[in-house]
């Protein structure tokens, strides 16, 4: 029988995922996946600003390699949407909750600060969501406008 998943906003236990630490063997010469960790760190972090790797990153993200590893991927991401299938990944989805900081996120943000079993996920949305009701009152967004952000 498969492991019960905690309710929102219970912590989940404190076992962790396995993870691949470097190369694919069987994975071509040219792919991400025949890379070492640092070597796959390094090139993930000299993508420039305009890269067109987002299928890459996200194929990183939701591999098994270690959480740093998958952290720095999402990091890189352009398309923060993308990130939301990912959500219950306790490392990714702190990530995505530093990422949202559109008004149209704040009840993407709240959703998460509510529900997700990870405290690290639930603090950064928490965090994340001040960030942006700050960011709107020194925008001069009245309280009004905000009161769902609270």
């Amino acid at each position: 029988m498969p492991p019960q998943k905690p309710e929102p906003g219970a912590e989940a236990s404190p076992a962790r995922d396995s993870w691949q630490s470097g190369p694919d063997a069987s994975a071509p010469a040219a792919s991400w996946r025949s890379l070492e960790d640092d070597d796959l760190l390094h090139w993930i972090e000299g993508l420039p600003q305009d890269h067109g790797q987002d299928r890459e990153l996200l194929e990183i993200v939701s591999s098994a390699r270690h959480f740093f590893v998958r952290q720095e991927a999402a990091k890189r991401l352009r398309n923060t949407d993308q990130l939301k299938a990912h959500f219950d990944d306790r490392h990714v989805g702190q990530i995505l909750a530093r990422r949202l900081s559109r008004v149209e996120d704040a009840a993407y943000l709240e959703h998460l600060r509510t529900t997700s079993r990870y405290l690290e996920v639930r603090k950064a949305a928490e965090a994340q969501l001040r960030e942006l009701r700050d960011a709107l009152g020194a925008a001069g967004i009245t309280a009004d406008k905000t009161s769902r952000l609270r």
